[in-house]
């Protein structure tokens, strides 16, 4: 009778998918704006993220920390002033901006699937991933200023220009 609780005991863990655990978490709900900014081994920004919906995902890694205090400091600063100014429009396109340090995304794929995209491995620690479900993901390492992403968002997001959205000046007709 032992034996057989013993065998039952360690067959039960392979009764259960492969992939019980990625599917069964609950999506993220960290937004940039409650965020408050601490430093890189801040644990609410140390989750893996869960896109579900058109997301720019800002991230710093933690092998940023091999930058000089300095160069830290005036890629934060740069990241931080750009990402503020693109934050109205991606707000009224209803797209979303979160943070992270984690250098594991999910993407919510139908049939409570999802894929990975890892940012270990790219040019600079810090940037941006413009992700929308169902496309490929873009990654964007390094600081941009604020034309070059916001050209990048458009582009990524299919989005009127914003030199399209000035009106026309009038024709004077003499």
């Amino acid at each position: 009778m032992r034996a057989a609780t013993v065998l039952a005991l360690a067959l039960l863990p392979s009764c259960r998918p492969q992939n019980a655990a990625v599917t069964t978490r609950n999506t993220d709900t960290l937004s940039y704006a409650n965020v408050t900014p601490r430093d890189s081994a801040d644990s609410a920004l140390l989750k893996p993220r869960v896109i579900t919906e058109p997301t720019v995902v800002v991230f710093w890694l933690s092998g940023a920390d091999t930058l000089s205090a300095d160069d830290q400091a005036q890629a934060l600063d740069e990241l931080n002033a750009t990402t503020e100014g693109i934050a109205p429009t991606l707000a009224q396109h209803h797209i979303t901006l979160i943070p992270t340090n984690s250098d594991t995304i999910y993407v919510a794929l139908p049939n409570r699937q999802r894929r990975m995209i890892l940012l270990t491995g790219v040019d600079y620690p810090f940037g941006y991933v413009l992700v929308a479900p169902g496309t490929a993901e873009r990654i964007l390492a390094g600081v941009y200023d604020d034309d070059e992403l916001l050209d990048e968002v458009e582009a990524y997001f299919d989005l009127p220009s914003t030199a399209d959205s000035t009106p026309p000046r009038p024709r004077v007709a003499t």
